[in-house]
C-alpha cells in the first residue's frame, strides 16, 4: 500500500454538528498530551468533542512523557519553567506526529514558539486553590510549624503573608503523586487546583476552596488549551476553524487579559505573581497581584471595562501595578532566586566527590 495522498486525507465535508459552512476535514487527528491521569483526562474530554462535532472523523491520542514530568526532585523555578511541559508536544506537532496538543493554560509558557498558536480556549472549571489535608479543615487550624506543599511562588507568597507560622515546602509530581505524598504524612496539607480535582472525579479530598479574595489564582488556572502548528496546512485543512467550536468565548477574553498582565511582567514560574478576570455580561473585572516569595511586600490592582479589549484591560492592570513599585518586587523575587541558586551550587561544589555521582 503507497503513502497516503493529501486527497485521499481529507474529507470534504458539507457541514459539521454545529451546521458550519464546508470545511476540508482530515480522515485522522492525533492529540499530543502528557500521560498524566489528569492531562489524559483532558485529551480525552477534546477527544469526544471532536468526534461528537466531526463523526467522520478518527481522532486519536499519542501520550507523551515530558522534562516536566522527568524533573521531580527540584522546584520547577529552578528547572526551566511552564515550557518544560509542552516542549516535546510542540515538537511532534512539528514532525508531523500529532495534530494538536491540548494543555492546562497555566502551563503554557505566555510567549509561545515562533510557528504555534493556541486556537482554542475551553470552558473553564473551577479557578479557585483547594485546601487538601486528612487532619485539617483550613490553613487557618494547622498548628505552628506545619508543613504545607505547594508546586507554587504564588501560592508561597500568599500562605506566608497570612500564615507566618507555617513551613511552606516544594512540591512537585503530577497530582496522583502529590495526594500520595500527603496520605504518607510527609505534609500536613498541600494546596492544589480545585479543577483538577473535580475532572478526575475527587471532590472529596477538597477540604476547603481558598477565595480569589484570599488565593488569587495564577493566569489561565481552570481553563484548557489547544495548541496547533500556525499557518495553513499542505492539506489545506484549516485546524484553527475546525476547532473553534470548542472555543469558549468568556474564557478565551478572561485568560487574555491574565496572560497579558503575566507577559509584561515576564510571568513564569520565577515569581509570585497571580491574574484572574471574571466576566459579566460584557464587562471584564481583572484583578492582579505580585508579591515577594515570602510575602511581605506585594502590589495589587483591580480593573474593569468592557471584554471586547481584554489586552488593553491587561495593560492599565500592569500600570498601577508599576505604581506600586511592582518591578523592584520582582527584582527582589530574582535576587533571592539567584542566591538560593548559589547556595545550592555552593553545597554541590562542597560536598564528596562519592556524593555528586550518586
Amino acid at each position: 500500500m503507497g503513502p497516503t495522498t493529501v486527497k485521499e486525507s481529507v474529507l470534504n465535508v458539507t457541514e459539521s454538528a454545529q451546521g458550519a459552512p464546508a470545511k476540508l476535514m482530515p480522515l485522522k487527528l492525533i492529540i499530543a498530551s502528557r500521560e498524566s491521569r489528569l492531562a489524559m483526562w483532558q485529551a480525552e474530554h477534546v477527544r469526544a468533542r471532536l468526534a461528537a462535532l466531526y463523526p467522520q472523523c478518527s481522532v486519536e491520542i499519542l501520550g507523551m512523557t515530558t522534562r516536566g514530568d522527568q524533573i521531580l526532585d527540584r522546584a520547577l523555578s529552578k528547572v526551566g519553567g511552564k515550557g518544560l511541559f509542552v516542549k516535546e508536544l510542540e515538537v511532534a506537532m512539528a514532525e508531523g506526529r500529532a495534530d494538536l496538543a491540548v494543555h492546562s493554560l497555566k502551563d503554557v509558557p505566555m510567549e509561545l514558539p515562533e510557528g504555534f498558536e493556541l486556537a482554542a480556549v475551553l470552558e473553564r472549571e473551577d479557578p479557585r486553590d483547594a485546601f487538601v489535608s486528612n487532619d485539617y479543615a483550613s490553613l487557618a487550624e494547622l498548628p505552628p510549624g506545619a508543613i504545607v506543599g505547594t508546586s507554587s511562588l504564588r501560592r508561597q507568597a500568599l500562605i506566608a503573608a497570612r500564615y507566618p507560622h507555617l513551613v511552606i515546602k516544594p512540591l512537585r509530581g503530577n497530582l496522583d503523586t502529590r495526594l500520595g505524598k500527603l496520605d504518607r504524612g510527609e505534609y500536613a496539607a498541600i494546596i492544589l487546583a480545585a479543577a483538577g480535582l473535580k475532572r478526575l472525579g475527587l471532590p472529596q479530598r477538597i477540604r476547603a476552596l481558598l477565595e480569589p479574595e484570599d488565593s488569587l489564582p495564577a493566569a489561565g488556572q481552570g481553563a484548557m488549551a489547544i495548541e496547533i502548528v500556525s499557518g495553513p496546512r499542505s492539506d489545506g485543512v484549516d485546524l484553527r476553524a475546525l476547532l473553534q467550536p470548542l472555543n469558549h468565548d468568556a474564557t478565551y477574553r478572561a485568560v487574555t487579559a491574565e496572560r497579558k498582565v503575566s507577559k509584561i511582567f515576564g510571568g513564569s514560574c520565577q515569581i509570585p505573581l497571580a491574574a484572574f478576570a471574571t466576566v459579566t455580561g460584557t464587562t471584564l473585572r481583572l484583578r492582579a497581584m505580585v508579591a515577594t516569595p515570602d510575602g511581605q511586600r506585594t502590589a495589587q490592582a483591580e480593573v474593569a471595562g468592557s471584554w471586547e479589549h481584554p489586552e488593553f484591560l491587561g495593560e492599565q492592570v500592569a500600570i498601577l501595578l508599576e505604581d506600586q513599585d511592582a518591578h523592584a518586587i520582582l527584582e527582589v523575587c530574582k535576587q533571592s532566586a539567584d542566591a538560593a541558586d548559589a547556595a545550592a551550587a555552593a553545597a554541590v561544589e562542597a560536598a564528596p566527590a562519592s556524593s555528586q555521582g550518586s
